[in-house]
């Protein structure tokens, strides 16, 4: 079953693309047809393409990786950030910093600054530096939280990145491809597909187009995580009762030394005396 339909699609108004003097030749296989020098989007391809990606998430998540979502155009900043919150996942809503994909171990150290400075924080070392100091400190830290506060659970390269607007995110694209991470992106009429491994064509301008697709998506990141949640449940079961018996031979063992033990220290009955002889009579 699929997890948009055409109707919804179109509601949400995913089929308008660009000015056909703006589009990009690529995206011919995903354009049905001109109206008033615009491009509309043939949203059966939407269907099928949402439907495609939201599978492969869905396996991501159910092995346990992390899908980053990237979206940093005023439209998409709301939307991609609550979206990513509903599956616990990294995102980026502000500006991309250059290398956080190709040079994440220099990333991973601004977000470690940022727990020493929590530490100073709670531990009295601001107590000791002067106010001009810890103002600065602050601010480098309010600085650090919001372009990279949104990835401080992300311990190292996610399995995945999901772009809104490639076009505009293409160092992210590029850092990705770089590095080889698959990247799922909503591509409008004027972006160039050929770098996207999973393409949704779809309006990438408009909220609504951008927060439907989102929500199709997360849905099936939410399944895979609650496979992930039962299979592991039943994973510890089985585990749980494969232990049963040997924890139940462990504690039979030692009842049954108590047993030998007992019944090799018992004293034997004493024997009945035997009745004296009486003497005959001569």
């Amino acid at each position: 079953m699929a997890r948009t339909n055409f109707d919804q699609l179109l509601q949400a108004g995913c089929h308008f693309g660009h000015l056909k003097r703006k589009w990009n030749p690529a995206m011919a296989p995903y354009i049905f047809m001109e109206r008033n020098g615009i491009h509309i989007i043939d949203l059966n391809k939407t269907v099928v393409k949402i439907d495609e990606a939201a599978e492969v998430l869905k396996n991501i998540a159910k092995q346990g990786r992390k899908i980053l979502f990237v979206g940093t155009k005023r439209q998409a900043k709301e939307v991609v950030a609550a979206r990513a919150q509903e599956v616990g996942m990294p995102y980026i809503t502000e500006r991309w910093a250059g290398g956080m994909l190709t040079n994440y171990a220099t990333i991973r150290n601004s977000i470690k600054k940022m727990g020493k400075i929590d530490k100073m924080m709670t531990d009295g070392t601001f107590d000791h530096i002067s106010k001009r100091e810890r103002l600065q400190i602050v601010r480098q830290r309010a600085k650090l939280e919001l372009n990279l506060g949104s990835i401080s659970d992300m311990r190292g390269l996610p399995a995945a990145i999901f772009v809104v607007d490639v076009m505009k995110e293409d160092i992210a694209v590029k850092e990705a491809v770089r590095v080889g991470i698959p990247v799922f992106g909503i591509v409008d009429t004027n972006s160039n597909p050929n770098n996207i491994d999973y393409v949704i064509p779809a309006n990438d301008d408009a909220t609504s187009s951008i927060d439907v697709i989102l929500g199709a998506v997360v849905e099936a990141i939410k399944e895979g995580l609650e496979e992930r949640r039962i299979e592991r449940a039943d994973e510890e079961a089985q585990r749980a009762e494969a232990n049963a018996p040997a924890a139940e031979e462990t504690e039979k063992a030692p009842r049954r030394k108590r047993i030998a033990k007992t019944s090799k220290a018992a004293p034997k009955p004493a024997e009945p005396a035997a009745e004296a002889e009486e003497p005959k009579a001569e």
